[in-house]
């Protein structure tokens, strides 16, 4: 039977827990399952042998991530459509003083990054959560993958080479982004399509993850013209009904939750340079949705 010491530690370092697992698997559910896992190997450890409380749940985590990110690629899932992550709701709050840092965490849970992710083998997933999210040492991480410094460090290289070669360039500034956001709303939702290009760059990217569950578009739209009229003509068409719209942070920035009555119907993010609107991401997948039913 496990003390209330015991819980307490291991409540103390779950947010760590769930930072590193959702960067990992970029869906929630996966997320909390595995951090449910580490709990259950922790409650049954031997601590009396564990120095570094917080070191050891994240090795468990670490790994309990990869054995399920190996297991998804092993099956060969297939998607439909675009694939976003999982909005996850961050509020780095008080938690987080210091701004490099909280910019640092925010980029490292961004859309942007996670997609980029996503094409990663899972061994070079971790090592750049670990190293670039959390700022673990090299050998650290090797003792936690139980693997050389060495290779670790070359791991650690090709990752971070490959998310600078495919990541968008953005601006993480909070108050530009959410300032943009309301006014992409409002030019949206009043049908200007005048107003609406004012704000997106040329080159504009709209991506849209329905998982084939939700109206979105199959394939990524590009350019202002075509994002702009589609954005438009899905206002014009009124296809949520009893719409109300919400401000929240997810995944490090500003973002609009669309409600349809009570239930979550989408979520709306965009990532900003020189003042214009570069990507919008809309998630619509009902099952993507469901851990934001209550906020």
């Amino acid at each position: 039977m496990t003390t209330e010491t015991e819980t307490d530690v291991f409540e103390e370092h779950r947010p760590v827990l769930l930072g590193v697992a959702y960067r990992m698997l970029g869906r929630v559910a996966d997320a909390e399952d595995v951090v449910q896992e580490a709990w259950l190997r922790w409650s049954g450890a031997d601590r009396s042998e564990v120095r570094e409380p917080r070191a050891y749940l994240v090795r468990i985590t670490t790994r309990l991530a990869i054995d399920r990110l190996r297991q998804v690629k092993a099956r060969g899932e297939t998607y439909v459509g675009p694939w976003l992550p999982e909005p996850y709701v961050t509020d780095f709050g008080d938690t987080v003083q210091d701004t490099a840092e909280r910019a640092v965490l925010a980029d490292s849970v961004s859309l942007a990054v996670l997609v980029v992710l996503e094409s990663l083998s899972p061994l070079e997933r971790a090592v750049f959560v670990l190293r670039e999210a959390f700022g673990y040492p090299y050998a650290e991480i090797a003792a936690m993958l139980e693997r050389g410094e060495a290779a670790v460090r070359q791991l650690a290289g090709r990752a971070r080479k490959h998310v600078d070669e495919r990541r968008p360039r953005y601006e993480v500034d909070p108050v530009q982004r959410r300032d943009l956001t309301e006014r992409f709303l409002a030019a949206a939702a009043e049908g200007d399509l005048e107003g609406l290009m004012s704000l997106l760059a040329p080159d504009v990217r709209l991506v849209g993850d329905s998982g084939g569950k939700a109206k979105a578009p199959l394939r990524v739209l590009e350019t202002a013209d075509k994002v702009g009229r589609f954005l438009v003509g899905a206002a014009r068409r009124g296809d949520v009904p009893d719409v109300s719209f919400h401000f929240l942070e997810v995944n490090g920035g500003p973002a609009l939750l669309v409600r349809s009555g009570d239930k979550p119907d989408s979520v709306f993010q965009l990532d900003v340079l020189d003042g214009r609107i570069q990507s919008v991401y809309i998630v619509r997948n009902p099952d993507k949705l469901r851990s934001l039913a209550t906020v």
